[in-house]
């Protein structure tokens, strides 16, 4: 039996693709095609994921703290995300709600997309020392101002740009990263890249400021490391050392390229999610670019790759229960419910939750903010603290791959299309990979980080 015939656990395709239209028309699109000259709306809650549901959500309008602020011509975008809620919901979210949010992103083929997303290192030309917040804040106000860019603030500092559904953000160390726009073809996720690294060489070229395309920082150790004024990044940084020996290096010094694909069905979502994982160490190896430490070879071909295997177990890997043949939107759900919490964003501020349970929010019964039920924002936010190897939230993120120069960010998303977009070409993969176990793949996952080797699929 092929992996194809593994649908999940609902009963039939036809009951799957229900369920993701159920989803599609009580969900209202959130910060993926959000305008960023207007408010953020948060979807509303949905009772069931049933068509005939005779339950309306009933939502309160709430003033938004994310408003957008006019400064001159030019539009501040206060912090997203996460964001304030636009909306409170009248009753606490179920699981079901979870289930459905993620349901919530099947769409027909037509309307697939492909978004990329890459990170670089900025360095002084002079010095090659790493860029300091001021050259970053420096660099971004000259973005915003040259090419028409919106401000992102996080209070009074300046922490990312927005421009249509295209964003520029900073990780902890200051890696400079491009989240594209979802866009049709492979052709305009070029053009997109080319575009923004001919505006950023433009500003930063005047400043003394350089970028490096690489997987892993090659100079300098993490004392040397600024660290970005994110609240968020804060938490993080005291929490790592709790579960993992590599965490803050690896948010302060690595470098990724990720590509992000859409799905029909839940039985879609499941095909793509084990190619995917299963392929995930073969494009690692490819794209493998992270050799040096401080200045030296470090004998790995990925240490960024390697990093992941101790940065948080709890919320890294290859998830083998994704094989497991009842897996689907509910399984992942479990799985999202047990990592845990990093943060709640209340009121322009991030508290500290690290270690809770999302099961106990759930239940009103969150120690770090008692009494509170989350809302659709906080599962969205929460979804972005989860780092396995291949990721879902309403598409799937396919993450495996170093940092690299502009010709890779251009050939990530032809790999993944090609492997994933055709039908032809994904059955193939999970035909060749219907038998691997999940010990074959986590020991590819190991064994590419360091080793070049030839497999006979």
């Amino acid at each position: 039996m092929t992996l194809v015939a593994q649908a999940g656990p609902s009963s039939s395709i036809l009951t799957e693709i229900s369920r993701c239209k159920a989803a599609q028309n009580v969900v209202i699109a959130m910060a993926r095609s959000t305008d960023a000259s207007k408010l953020k709306e948060t979807p509303p809650r949905f009772s069931s994921l049933s068509c005939n549901s005779s339950k309306t959500p009933q939502i309160l309008s709430s003033e938004s703290l994310s408003v957008g602020m006019k400064r001159g011509h030019r539009v501040v975008v206060a912090a997203s995300p996460p964001t304030e809620d636009a909306v409170i919901a009248t009753e606490p979210l179920t699981k079901e709600d979870l289930i459905g949010y993620l349901a919530s992103g099947c769409k027909p083929k037509e309307n697939w997309r492909i978004g990329t997303e890459h990170e670089k290192f900025g360095f002084e030309i002079g010095t090659l020392r790493p860029m300091k917040y001021e050259q970053i804040a420096e660099l971004l106000h000259g973005i915003a101002e040259r090419f028409d860019w919106d401000r992102i603030m996080e209070g009074d500092n300046i922490i990312g740009l927005q421009q249509g559904k295209q964003s520029i953000s900073l990780e902890p160390g200051g890696q400079f990263e491009l989240s594209g726009a979802p866009v049709e073809t492979l052709h305009q996720t070029c053009a997109e890249v080319n575009s923004h690294l001919y505006q950023v060489k433009a500003v930063a070229e005047e400043m003394g400021i350089g970028f490096l395309g690489i997987g892993f920082q090659p100079k300098w150790g993490l004392k040397d490391i600024p660290v970005m004024p994110k609240g968020r990044y804060d938490i993080m940084r005291n929490y790592m050392p709790k579960v993992g020996s590599l965490g803050l290096d690896m948010m302060f010094r690595t470098c990724t390229v990720q590509v992000n694909l859409d799905f029909i069905s839940e039985a879609d979502m499941i095909r793509k999610f084990r190619a995917g994982l299963a392929l995930q160490p073969i494009a690692t190896a490819l794209f493998a670019n992270s050799p040096f430490t401080e200045g030296k070879p470090n004998g790995y071909l990925s240490l960024r790759s390697h990093i992941w295997t101790d940065t948080d177990n709890n919320r890294a890997g290859m998830l083998p229960f994704v094989f497991n043949d009842n897996f689907g939107f509910e399984q992942y759900v479990d799985y999202a419910l047990d990592v845990p919490m990093y943060f709640v964003y209340r009121k322009k501020k991030y508290i500290d939750c690290t270690g809770m349970s999302f099961r106990d929010f759930l239940a009103g019964k969150l120690p770090c903010i008692p009494g509170e039920l989350p809302t659709l924002n906080d599962w969205e936010n929460h979804l972005t603290t989860i780092f396995p190897e291949v990721r879902l939230k309403r598409y799937l993120e396919m993450r495996g791959a170093d940092g690299g120069p502009w010709r890779r960010l251009c050939a990530l998303p032809a790999f993944w299309v090609g492997l994933l977009y055709d039908e032809d070409s994904l059955q193939s993969v999970l035909d060749m990979t219907a038998d691997w176990t999940s010990e074959e793949r986590q020991m590819l996952r190991i064994k590419v980080t360091q080793n070049t080797f030839t497999m006979e699929l």
